[in-house]
């Protein structure tokens, strides 16, 4: 009993001090970095940006702060094993303090697609804490991001208000997903036990969508997709941020097939 207490305190010491070195490096990276690396971009704006615009939409000489994020943790290009994590901090620490003193685009883990629009960054020196602190700052990014973004999904009521959606979806460069459903739909309530209420479902679709459940029965589909509505539920409207129609999905779908679909429409 003992020896469980032991442990579940050093548990929560740790997740305590992982936490500590994870605010202190977001207060580091916002005092020395933020100024020239931008917040937060939706991937889909950074890809249309890029890919799409050649760089005219955003206009960005340096990468953000989530790109920089998913460049050292999630790229093809990322810093370290991410099963072993106590080496990983060690790796990116390493990778900042050399990287920072002799900045080298042919040493960068940036998108290659971005590179040529980034202007050339001066040599800085950082400390080996100001090093530690920053690894963590990135290791943590995107748990911290997802936890605290602001939740995507909603339920209209008939009161709904178009033009603060498409409004909300602009200023987060987001999609915008219809739910049409119904409470007597079986397969509505399956889908969303098995699929729409899963977390990573859930944090998948707060990435790059705003989700709207419609009950059919009661509230009146807005964007006049009324029109595109054959009556079965759950059907899936997948528009622009600007209200534009994408796509319709009928029918209920398994959760791979789902994933699928949030994908294939960024």
């Amino acid at each position: 009993m003992i020896k469980k207490a032991f442990i579940i305190l050093f548990a929560c010491f740790l997740s305590t001090n992982l936490f500590a070195d994870f605010q202190e490096g977001k207060k580091l990276f916002e005092q020395k970095c933020a100024e020239c690396h931008k917040g937060f971009i939706s991937f889909k704006k950074l890809k249309e940006n890029f890919y799409e615009r050649n760089n005219k939409l955003l206009n960005l000489e340096i990468p953000t702060e989530n790109m920089l994020a998913w460049a050292i943790m999630d790229s093809s290009k990322k810093i370290g094993d991410p099963n072993d994590v106590d080496m990983r901090v060690v790796e990116i620490e390493e990778y900042l303090k050399n990287y920072l003193a002799n900045p080298d685009v042919n040493n960068s883990i940036c998108d290659q697609a971005a590179l040529k629009y980034y202007k050339k960054k001066e040599p800085l020196k950082i400390s080996d804490e100001e090093a530690e602190l920053l690894a963590q700052y990135f290791m943590g990014y995107k748990a911290d991001r997802l936890k605290n973004m602001p939740k995507a999904n909603k339920e209209l009521s008939s009161n709904y208000n178009e033009k603060e959606i498409l409004k909300e979806a602009q200023a987060q460069g987001k999609h915008i997903i219809v739910y049409a459903t119904s409470k007597t739909c079986y397969f509505c309530k399956k889908m969303e036990k098995d699929v729409l209420n899963l977390e990573d479902v859930k944090e998948t679709m707060s990435e790059d969508y705003i989700f709207l459940k419609v009950d059919v029965d009661y509230v009146s589909l807005p964007f006049g997709l009324k029109k595109h509505f054959k009556g079965m539920t759950p059907t899936f409207f997948v528009l622009t941020s600007g209200g534009e129609l994408l796509n319709t999905y009928p029918g209920a779908w398994i959760k791979s097939d789902f994933l699928q679909i949030l994908k294939e429409n960024l």
